[in-house]
């Protein structure tokens, strides 16, 4: 039995937003635990948002809402109670932890929660909640998202631009003796465009980025005319666009937001939770070799201000570096509290869940190859037949094999060693573990995303980022029509 001594802290820590003492935390825990159990947790959650949405030069949506609640979760070995109230009222609260310690039925293992306070950090500013006047400024920045496309060429006839934000308060204490809390803002602009000849189709081009970051992020680095004059390229670059060849040829994936593939075809079958079910592709290969040695794979949440940074995970734990495929060879995988105690593998921070209504699993944060040493041109002109991908949109992933299939939204031909016709509709085939084999050059141009990536899993949605230099698969099928 573990056995903490009490300590005390000023009230003003819990009562701010949530109106609970420390004396409070340690009684629901008390009796999240009262039936036995190994471990608790309480997740106190504050959630302000607002959403500005601008289509056919009109601002159609604007919208405010907030959300609070807490989730209590009891683990008994490899048993997960969970319970959550958007009440907190300290009945409710109790009755949430009441249900929680039905899974964990047995002598009690845990007493005395003596809490304090976890580390701090700063990854990103503090913001205050919205006021009337940045309301009717985020209103402005579509606008001029609209216009800013509109004026980038004639054909492009329809625009949408939706500026969305959030603050997120939490506070999490749990029966290893830790309390810690955070204010985590996020903000995101988005533009989409559709252009067309007189006679033809219509085609689409998306820009977005931002982060965990101010308003003024959008005024002072990446503006709106910014994001609105690369989905207007995409949209008229498409006009022009081929289909699609097919067939196995060299691929050349470019920098920044291809690393979705990675995120998407090898990120997600080395979080924890698949490994220790043996569900993974990657299951049992930690020390073996999984890809090329020029490939190190990274997730980092302790960048600042990136999209999927955290100073703590959903959990309480900070966030940090995890090196996951180093020079091609596996180190490791991404651990949550449960997985972590299962496996006798330490937390790396990953520990991650959409609100106080669900519960933790490890997750990524900001995934990204390493860069290399080969120059980008000199890859591509050492190509001379084969796919060029600029950037993706959707795909499909089986975790049980690596097997995936995704859409280049745009990609160009590379012939005898140069980029020459934009083409569309072209898929990628293949397999994470066995492409990440085939990569036979790494370009020093790392790059990290804009910040728009959001990561589904076991319908849970949070926001992450990806990143990756420009690298040369030289086995890959592509999927086309032509």
């Amino acid at each position: 039995m573990l056995r903490w001594q009490r300590m005390t802290f000023p009230d003003s820590i819990f009562a701010t937003r949530f109106g609970i003492s420390g004396r409070d935390l340690e009684r629901y825990l008390g009796e999240a635990l009262s039936r036995g159990g190994d471990y608790a947790d309480l997740y106190f959650e504050y959630l302000a948002t607002s959403m500005v949405s601008l289509d056919e030069s009109i601002v159609k949506t604007a919208s405010q809402g907030v959300s609070m609640g807490v989730g209590v979760r009891v683990i008994a070995g490899e048993r997960t109670g969970y319970a959550y109230s958007d009440d907190l009222s300290p009945e409710r609260i109790l009755h949430a932890a009441r249900v929680a310690a039905c899974i964990a039925e047995g002598p009690a293992k845990v007493d005395k929660f003596g809490l304090q306070t976890g580390p701090k950090r700063n990854l990103y500013p503090v913001v205050a909640p919205s006021t009337e006047a940045e309301f009717a400024a985020k209103v402005d920045l579509t606008q001029r998202a609209d216009r800013a496309a509109r004026a980038y060429d004639p054909r492009v006839f329809q625009v949408q631009a939706v500026f969305a934000d959030s603050l997120r308060e939490i506070l999490i204490a749990t029966s290893d003796g830790v309390v810690n809390s955070d204010r985590q803002p996020m903000a995101r602009l988005s533009v989409r465009a559709l252009a067309r000849e007189a006679d033809g189709a219509p085609q689409t081009g998306f820009s977005g980025g931002g982060g965990r970051v101010e308003l003024s992020f959008f005024l002072d680095e990446k503006t709106p005319e910014y994001f609105a004059r690369e989905a207007a390229r995409q949209a008229i670059v498409q006009l022009d666009a081929v289909e699609a060849p097919a067939g196995e040829m060299t691929v050349v994936l470019g920098p920044g937001w291809p690393g979705i593939l990675l995120h998407e075809a090898v990120g997600h079958g080395l979080e924890a939770d698949f490994n220790r079910k043996g569900t993974s592709a990657f299951t049992g290969r930690v020390g073996q070799r999984v890809a090329s040695e020029l490939c190190t794979v990274v997730d980092d949440g302790a960048i600042a201000n990136r999209r999927g940074s955290l100073n703590l995970d959903d959990e309480g734990f900070p966030t940090q570096r995890n090196v996951l495929i180093e020079h091609g060879i596996l180190r490791g995988y991404l651990q949550d509290k449960l997985s972590s105690r299962i496996m006798g593998a330490a937390q790396t921070g990953s520990g991650r869940r959409e609100s106080y209504a669900h519960i933790p699993m490890p997750r990524m944060t900001n995934t990204f190859l390493l860069a290399g040493d080969s120059d980008p041109e000199e890859i591509i002109r050492g190509v001379p037949r084969g796919l060029y991908c600029v950037s993706f949109g959707g795909g499909q992933v089986d975790i049980t094999n690596g097997n995936f299939v995704f859409s280049a939204s745009e990609s160009y031909l590379i012939e005898d060693g140069r980029i020459t016709r934009p083409v569309r509709n072209a898929t990628l085939i293949g397999n994470g573990p066995e492409s990440l084999k085939y990569v036979s050059a790494v370009g020093h141009d790392l790059k990290l995303d804009e910040g728009i990536g959001t990561c589904g899993k076991e319908g849970q949605s949070v926001p992450v980022g990806v990143g990756m230099p420009t690298i040369r698969i030289d086995r890959m099928t592509v999927g086309g029509t032509h």
